[in-house]
């Protein structure tokens, strides 16, 4: 029996990406009607209180847009759209949501349990891409990339970095400590270990691969991390208890000119006690791609410092997030279509 299938894709996670992967998947016998919104061209809403949207984060569209373009369909795919409780109670047709990314954070899901509304997305959809980032994060510090790049922009050749106490370390010499063992931190590890490094991992509530135990990955508790590593790479979840949990006294606890890198999320460094920490020396560096309020602000110290390099959160923007996140979308809509249960429910 045909459905319709009503799809809000963005300028990332385009429209075509998603109606393609599902007419291979389904079969074209199904209607599908798709929207595209601006994002990233235009800011997607970060809050947590806008009116009737109370809790949703990382959101872009219009309620009544949304509503009205959803419509009568049982079958909703979208990246960033967002679905109140509001907007669910205008719905009475819809079934399934399947949102295209690692946490349905633009959902409701208490409403969606309560309307009995199935909600899917794609864990791990750019894992692979934040890994090879963090990789090459790592390096533009360590080797001196990112300085020598914007020196010879401004006309100076810094022959100076060839100097034996200017000149960067390699990693097969040195201890990287990976905060969180997730489906980030599972895939930056063997990168590391492809290098030579020690790695070290901080994770309480996963344990490590036995092919990461036989290569000599060493589990360990946060302060051990911190106190042994010359590079700290942060790849946790926002949760209560990690909440600006890289604070004044984690820094404090990092050896002198060692690196910071955050390529999860901002909210999880003190982003001032950073600050301190990098002006006072006792920091040699720092590479940021989410921060605490993004865009960040013009006058944001951090943007001013010259030993951090800043990028504006694409650690997880490659066309292959885009493929296989629609992949894994449309292979959920097949199988509600087929009456199967979903690989990954919310």
């Amino acid at each position: 029996m045909a459905s319709e299938i009503t799809i809000i894709g963005d300028r990332f996670m385009m429209a075509d990406a998603f109606s393609d992967a599902i007419e291979k998947a389904c079969g074209g016998e199904h209607r599908i009607r798709s929207l595209e919104f601006p994002w990233p061209d235009e800011p997607m809403e970060h809050g947590y209180a806008k009116p009737g949207l109370d809790g949703l984060k990382e959101y872009m569209g219009d309620p009544d847009e949304v509503v009205r373009f959803i419509g009568e369909s049982e079958i909703f795919v979208t990246h960033l759209a967002p679905l109140s409780d509001e907007m669910m109670a205008q719905l009475p047709n819809l079934k399934f949501v399947a949102v295209s990314r690692g946490g349905p954070v633009n959902i409701d899901m208490e409403a969606a349990r309560k309307r009995d509304i199935r909600v899917v997305n794609v864990p791990g959809r750019n894992a692979s891409a934040v890994a090879e980032f963090t990789i090459g994060a790592i390096l533009a510090e360590t080797r001196l990339i990112r300085v020598g790049h914007e020196a010879l922009r401004k006309g100076e050749w810094r022959g100076d970095l060839y100097r034996a106490d200017r000149t960067g370390r390699e990693l097969n010499e040195m201890t990287v400590g990976v905060i969180g063992y997730g489906n980030i931190g599972t895939r930056v590890v063997p990168l590391l270990r492809a290098f030579g490094s020690r790695v070290l991992v901080c994770d309480p509530y996963v344990q490590l691969s036995a092919e990461d135990l036989k290569a000599g990955v060493e589990q360990v508790d946060l302060p051990t991390l911190l106190e042994q590593s010359d590079v700290v790479t942060l790849h946790a979840r926002v949760t209560p208890e990690t909440t600006r949990f890289i604070d004044a006294g984690a820094f404090a606890r990092m050896k002198p000119g060692s690196l910071f890198v955050n390529t999860a999320r901002g909210p999880m460094v003190d982003y001032n006690a950073l600050y301190d920490a990098l002006v006072s020396g006792h920091l040699g560096g720092a590479m940021l791609e989410t921060f605490a309020i993004e865009p960040p602000p013009e006058e944001w110290p951090l943007l001013q410092l010259p030993n951090v390099t800043l990028t504006p959160h694409i650690a997880g923007a490659s066309v292959r997030t885009v493929t296989y996140a629609a992949e894994q979308a449309a292979e959920e809509v097949r199988r509600f279509l087929s009456g199967k249960p979903p690989i990954n429910p919310c």
